[in-house]
């Protein structure tokens, strides 16, 4: 294949070069001045790859002017022609890396600030850098070599369907994963219950790749489940700070006492738990009349999911205390076994 001179002169010169320089100053303009807040370790992640796009935007400048200054000394120097036009298509090769290159970390800066602290799915950002390298690769074959591609994206479309047969999970669950991001039905850092009949599983999620999402359990174990398959479950997300999240804990006590003022001491009681959102209403209602007992279920508001068995248990210390105080002795079941008494032996 012959790259086509003219195809070279037409698009190396200096515009392009001033839309690249403008799109990188962009993105590290972003960076600068709308990602302060963001944790050291993503400022790390970012800066090595502005230091990659850095170094590739040099190479990309010094071919540049090797080949305008080939180009201008082509006349008088005949030899330089072929070497020009190679100069030209390196420029190419390497300004589109940086167009691609610049371009994700654009949209995982803009990914990033709407989620400062918990981080980002990297599933939409390879598609789309995978998405426009491709584009790209197909707009240079047929611009510099003069391919028609019509022939080639038939060959591609017969192709295309042997592998989708062959990778057809893999696919789904791709898929699946897109369409889960679309929906937002969860993101990194969100607690989540899926459910699937009668098996649930609960953790906080920690990445979203390209096959699967992994979650973090209560012991800090890692579940990895596949996007199919959670795309067919029920989810339910206690997303921190926005959801509230409503737990219940039931007292008992006994009958003849003032439930009234009982209600009164375990809404009070609820004031020294750290962990429950005072800002929202709780709730102290009857919920059991048994014959031995009255339940009082007190119901409170979290913000922090991965926090309600410690707030659990210090509201229990709390409401414990206060029906302590007001010398209340919580009532519980009690069995009673009774021995049958002898037979009475037949007389003889």
């Amino acid at each position: 294949m012959k790259i086509k001179e003219q195809a070279i002169h037409q698009i190396i010169n200096i515009e392009p070069v001033f839309l690249i320089t403008a799109l990188v100053l962009s993105a590290w303009a972003f960076y600068k001045f709308l990602l302060r807040g963001m944790p050291p370790e993503r400022h790390q992640k970012i800066r090595i790859q502005f230091q990659f796009i850095k170094k590739m935007y040099y190479f990309f400048i010094v071919c540049f002017l090797s080949y305008f200054l080939a180009d201008k000394l082509t006349p008088t120097l005949s030899f330089l022609e072929r070497p020009s036009i190679y100069l030209g298509f390196i420029t190419f090769i390497l300004g589109s890396i940086v167009v691609v290159k610049t371009s994700r970390l654009i949209l995982l800066q803009y990914l990033f600030l709407g989620s400062m602290r918990s981080g980002v799915p990297l599933l939409i950002v390879n598609i789309f850098s995978l998405i426009m390298s491709f584009a790209l690769v197909l707009w240079g074959l047929s611009f510099f070599f003069d391919i028609d591609l019509g022939p080639l994206l038939a060959t591609s479309a017969a192709l295309s369907i042997v592998l989708g047969l062959a990778l057809q999970d893999t696919l789904g669950n791709l898929f699946a994963g897109i369409s889960l991001q679309m929906d937002h039905s969860f993101e990194i850092g969100d607690w989540v219950e899926v459910i699937n009949g009668n098996q649930k599983t609960v953790g906080q999620v920690t990445e979203i790749s390209w096959r699967s999402t992994t979650l973090m359990g209560w012991f800090n174990e890692t579940v990895t489940l596949p996007n199919r398959f959670l795309a067919g479950t029920q989810i339910s997300n206690f997303k921190k700070g926005e959801i509230a999240i409503y737990r219940n804990f039931v007292f008992r006590v006994p009958h003849n006492l003032d439930t009234e003022y009982l209600r009164r001491g375990l809404l009070e009681s609820l004031r020294q738990v750290s962990g429950v959102r005072h800002d929202l209403p709780s709730t102290c209602v009857i919920f059991e009349n048994h014959d031995s007992w009255l339940g009082l279920r007190l119901s409170y508001a979290i913000d922090d999911y991965s926090r309600q068995f410690l707030i659990n248990h210090e509201v229990f210390l709390a409401g414990t205390k206060a029906l302590r105080e007001a010398g209340v002795v919580q009532a519980h079941q009690k069995y009673e076994l009774i021995n049958p008494p002898p037979l009475l032996r037949d007389r003889t």
